[in-house]
């Protein structure tokens, strides 16, 4: 068979799970574990700027699970860029937490040297980055994890 730029819609194959996002999950568990008993031992070590460090990273280990899961990868990984990756992978599945996870780009600018920029949250918005990073979990995990345990 003679090889053509012409192909058909059905020789495109559905993505495939990428390996390895079993370890994104539990790692995503343990930042959130951390974040939480650091937070409720009120523990001095744990500034603000490191408690939104760690559930940031939660939230990006949560999100990678599900794009994996998926066969895709998000193009950066702001949260701007993690958010909209998962509307286009899951349309209308985060309606409750995508504005949440955008205001969590405000704290930190970092990949530009020119506007770098790093400002803490206070410590009354940690338990609210704890809740969103919790609800993300619950729906990665009740929503599309569903069918990988079931497969």
């Amino acid at each position: 068979m003679e090889a053509t730029a012409n192909f058909l819609l059905s020789d495109l194959k559905k993505a495939q799970p990428i390996s390895g996002w079993e370890d994104f999950w539990g790692e995503g568990k343990a930042f959130l574990k951390t974040a939480s008993a650091a937070y409720a031992q009120q523990k001095k070590a744990f500034t603000t700027v490191i408690l939104y460090n760690i559930i940031a990273m939660a939230i990006e280990k949560f999100v990678m699970t599900a794009l994996m899961c998926e066969g895709k990868l998000p193009y950066n990984h702001t949260m701007k860029d993690l958010v909209e990756a998962m509307d286009e992978a899951f349309p209308g599945a985060m309606p409750d937490i995508r504005e949440g996870l955008l205001q969590l780009d405000q704290y930190q600018e970092i990949c530009d040297l020119d506007t770098f920029n790093i400002a803490g949250p206070a410590m009354a918005e940690i338990p609210l980055m704890l809740d969103l990073a919790g609800r993300l979990q619950d729906l990665v995990e009740q929503q599309l994890l569903a069918g990988k345990r079931e497969s």
